[in-house]
């Protein structure tokens, strides 16, 4: 993990990177596929929605989360992926509203700048790693 600093532009420049954007999450699919038939289950997707750790910390502090709420909510965001509903998520699908989550954090972010602490491999950790190559070349 690492603070970085981001704002609304960061991701969006990034989403609309089609090469990058889409290389990553190519390459996150692939790694969450792990049986390698093309389709995330509702197994292989609860390992990256329980990585966020999203409902279980309150300011960095560990939280015990009601264990039915937290398995409705995981459901819930499954089912946000699964947009054809047939119980799994294709590469389409995985790319179509992870595009559209990301839109919605550079919506929320706007024009300021804010430090985060991002996971390594995170792909908001790719748009800040893609904008800091863009200013180091220019």
């Amino acid at each position: 993990m690492s603070v970085e600093v981001l704002d609304g532009a960061t991701i969006v420049s990034f989403v609309e990177d089609e090469e990058a954007f889409n290389n990553s999450i190519r390459n996150r699919f692939a790694h969450l596929d792990t049986d390698h038939d093309g389709l995330l289950s509702y197994a292989e997707m609860m390992q990256e929605l329980k990585s966020l750790r999203v409902f279980e910390t309150h300011f960095g502090i560990d939280e015990k989360p009601d264990p039915e709420e937290l398995a409705s909510v995981y459901n819930s965001l499954f089912v946000q992926f699964d947009h054809d509903s047939n119980g799994t998520v294709d590469l389409e699908e995985f790319k179509a509203e992870t595009k559209q989550m990301m839109l919605a954090m550079a919506n929320g972010l706007g024009f300021l700048p804010v430090q985060m602490v991002l996971e390594e491999d995170s792909f908001l950790m790719k748009a800040v790693e893609k904008e800091f190559t863009a200013k180091a070349a220019a």
